[in-house]
């Protein structure tokens, strides 16, 4: 195969990038004293490969240099990357290792790079079922090739760099409840916001997006609305002003303020949360005649 000769002689381990197991595959089986020690991964080939001898040395020097794992761990290794002259994607050698006592095999991951200093340098999904199942105890060598389009910087890193899973974007989007919210909501009301939020459409990456969920005219002429704050983003944001409109079913606005959150409003990463806000009367537009069988809430273009 051609994966060997990306591996060279003069390759060396770097930072190893490890998580516990339940992050990917749930919860994990509970590890006795007797077993809670360090495990040495053994290397291992895919079944389809005929590794010449000369590289399996290769193989066998840059396994050894692996550090143990804890129990139940799943772990990417760096080793190197070179940059493909022609497409400008990036080869990145790395180790996919367990520490399960049982064979695991994944689908679909989302993996990222990072620099020296932790700076996000590259994103892009890989499809683990390639690298087959991978034996208890194991460590298996491989070459996850970031396309030109998935990095975020044109210089290839030299040292320091880390290959890692992505957890935000495998745990799925999901509701993001403030402490008050969390006390004040029975378990039915928890569970009809959590089927809202599965049920909207997939944010775009780095999307934040507004959903109008309710919306309530009361009798002094003031607009409560409540909103869904979708987080797209694969960290918190913080939100200290907000500028909204509201737009009812005819495309009219009839409502729009800015509103100063303090404390800061955080929405975590590849959440959505709700919150209500209060458009006093002075800052609405005609609302006894707004239709609202249809209506968005949006931020203003400058």
């Amino acid at each position: 195969m051609g994966l060997f000769s990306f591996f060279k002689k003069s390759d060396k381990v770097g930072k190893d990038s490890a998580i516990d197991s339940k992050e990917l595959l749930g919860a994990s089986k509970k590890e006795t004293a007797a077993q809670a020690q360090a495990i040495h991964t053994k290397l291992s080939f895919h079944p389809d490969w005929n590794v010449p001898q000369e590289q399996k040395y290769v193989f066998n020097f840059l396994a050894n240099e692996l550090e143990p794992l804890k129990p139940n761990q799943l772990s990417l290794a760096a080793i190197n990357i070179e940059e493909d002259a022609a497409t400008g994607d990036w080869n990145v050698k790395a180790f996919f290792r367990s520490s399960l006592s049982q064979p695991v095999s994944l689908k679909e991951i989302a993996l990222f790079l990072t620099d020296v200093d932790g700076k996000v340098i590259a994103k892009q999904s890989f499809d683990f079922a390639q690298l087959g199942v991978i034996p208890a105890e194991s460590a298996r060598p491989w070459v996850f090739t970031f396309k030109k389009d998935s990095l975020l910087t044109d210089a290839v890193p030299a040292e320091g760099w880390k290959i890692a899973f992505n957890i935000v974007s495998l745990r799925g989007h999901q509701l993001d409840l403030d402490t008050q919210w969390e006390k004040q909501l029975n378990d039915a009301q928890k569970e009809e916001l959590r089927r809202v939020v599965s049920s909207l459409p997939k944010l775009r990456d780095k999307e934040v997006n507004f959903t109008g969920i309710q919306q309530h005219v009361m009798d002094n002429g003031n607009l409560q609305i409540t909103l869904l704050i979708r987080n797209g983003n694969d960290r918190d944001i913080n939100l200290e002003q907000l500028p909204l409109e509201i737009v009812d079913a005819h495309a009219r606005v009839v409502a729009s303020g800015t509103f100063k959150l303090d404390p800061v409003l955080v929405v975590r990463a590849n959440t959505s949360k709700p919150w209500t806000f209060m458009f006093p009367s002075t800052l609405t537009h005609e609302l006894h005649t707004a239709d609202f069988t249809r209506w968005t809430a949006r931020v203003p273009q400058q």
